[in-house]
């Protein structure tokens, strides 16, 4: 075994197609942290993810700290500011999109018995400590958390955007 030059690796990347390219939407709502903005556009470039939107309090690029620890992915992957975060949710219904939350409700589906309906998937994540805000939870399709098997239930908001969009990629991939 041995190692592939990034070269190699970034030839490969770009020969595989996502399942996420096309109708894919992640969206940060009041996450604070510039690292985890990073880490969500790392995550999304990584995954192939169509679109991101950044809404509330969120930063934006071009930001140093969110470089840093997206390492220019934020140059590739196409974003918008959302500044009407409830009529963008209204007009992506009216698009045909799943609006889904990853927040931990009393309805929420663990995420790995989930089945989404369609490809036209927005996929919301809100802030670290108090989680997605209340006046958009009651317009969310669904919500899904991940399962979790320890004493802390919760994850840093850049590994749980990990774990989300790799799941889904598999979901949606299954659609297919």
């Amino acid at each position: 075994m041995k190692k592939r030059s990034t070269r190699k690796i970034l030839e490969a990347n770009l020969a595989r197609s996502s399942a996420l390219k096309d109708d894919f939407i992640l969206w940060l709502h009041n996450v604070r942290s510039l690292h985890n903005v990073g880490a969500a556009f790392r995550n999304a470039d990584a995954f192939g993810v169509k679109e991101m939107y950044l809404s509330g309090y969120t930063p934006r690029p071009p930001r140093p700290e969110i470089t840093k620890t997206a390492i220019g992915a934020e140059e590739h992957v196409v974003w918008k500011a959302i500044d009407n975060p409830l009529q963008t949710i209204t007009d992506l219904k009216k698009t045909g999109y799943q609006i889904i939350g990853l927040e931990q409700t009393n309805r929420s589906e663990l995420l790995s018995e989930f089945k989404p309906e369609t490809q036209k998937i927005c996929l919301i994540l809100g802030n670290e400590v108090t989680g997605i805000d209340s006046d958009i939870i009651p317009l969310l399709d669904t919500a899904v958390e991940i399962p979790q098997f320890g004493m802390k239930h919760s994850l840093n908001v850049s590994v749980a955007c990990g774990v989300a969009l790799y799941a889904f990629l598999l979901k949606v991939q299954s659609l297919s």
